[in-house]
């Protein structure tokens, strides 16, 4: 089979097209006939090895030889102890700890899948399973009325944040860069600030800042927050990450806010309500761009540079 393998952190030329042998499923595990993988953040960390945590499991070189964890494709063969799914089955979800969705077979843990909605598209299905569970579970708790900022809200994660936030009947903010402020405004966005020209932490307050991208210090992000507001980051630096961890914890009650790290829950029972909600035309799924295999390195760099307009999708065959 052909796959998109590297063997040492770096940018995208790391990454080289090779003929690899097809994985054979162990007990409890199913091989997938890929057909689409969608492009997170965390593959573009894991690819260059930063943050730190990018790099569990493999510090000085790569755990995995393939990246891309949320999949969605057909069965191809089970292995024993299998009673889910059998082979011709449509599946979908985030196979974040083993990987390999760059490639036209991956190994996943029965566990990891669900099946895919015939509503859905493959390329559709893969856009949900991460993305999706974080915008939900990121604005889980959000009464109407409330304002709610969420930085990185042009990317996959954030596109899908500010519909369920302005679904619950937030005011929303959007935050990113000068390219995607439409991008943002389309999803429903009530406002939205270019970081590069503005210091979002001094426009609130706020009564949730979700934060995708989080690199600003603990007393900044406490700024932001109205009394009795919440900040949750997920991704960002790890210097910024340690803070909020440290200092939020003791800061945060101190000053009636709530700063934390959000510790995002996997799994079909964590997707499938984001998928649900999609199949019934409550959430859009909004697709950037397709690539092929041959041009994973261009697809990891149109996200992790910043340029995609909410999720970017590899199509597989």
């Amino acid at each position: 089979m052909r796959a998109a393998v590297y063997d040492r952190y770096g940018p995208p030329d790391v990454l080289r097209i090779e003929d690899v042998p097809v994985p054979t499923p162990a007990a409890r595990q199913i091989l997938v006939r890929v057909e689409a993988t969608s492009v997170n953040l965390s593959d573009w960390e894991t690819l260059r090895g930063t943050p730190l945590y990018s790099r569990i499991g493999g510090l000085r070189a790569p755990a995995r030889p393939t990246l891309g964890s949320d999949i969605a494709g057909r069965v191809e063969s089970v292995g024993p102890d299998v009673t889910r799914f059998q082979p011709g089955d449509e599946v979908y979800g985030d196979n974040l700890v083993l990987k390999g969705g760059f490639a036209q077979y991956a190994i996943a843990p029965e566990s990891a899948l669900s099946r895919k909605p015939e509503a859905l598209t493959y390329a559709e299905a893969s856009t949900i399973p991460q993305a999706g569970v974080i915008a939900w579970q990121g604005t889980a708790g959000v009464q109407p009325g409330q304002r709610v900022l969420i930085n990185g809200a042009g990317g996959g994660s954030g596109a899908f944040a500010i519909q369920l936030a302005k679904r619950l009947g937030a005011e929303v903010t959007g935050v990113d860069n000068a390219g995607k402020l439409d991008f943002m405004r389309s999803l429903g966005a009530d406002a939205v600030i270019d970081y590069r020209g503005e210091d979002f932490t001094r426009t609130g307050p706020y009564d949730l800042v979700l934060d995708l991208v989080a690199h600003r210090s603990v007393f900044a992000y406490r700024r932001a927050l109205a009394p009795g507001g919440r900040y949750r980051c997920v991704g960002g630096s790890m210097s910024a990450l340690l803070r909020v961890l440290t200092v939020g914890t003791v800061l945060g009650p101190l000053t009636r806010r709530r700063i934390g790290v959000l510790a995002v829950r996997e799994g079909p029972a964590h997707f499938e309500p984001v998928t649900e909600r999609c199949v019934a035309g409550e959430l859009e799924i909004r697709i950037d761009r397709t690539f092929s295999l041959d041009e994973v390195p261009e697809a990891l760099a149109h996200v992790g540079e910043g340029r995609a307009l909410g999720k970017v999708v590899v199509l597989v065959d």
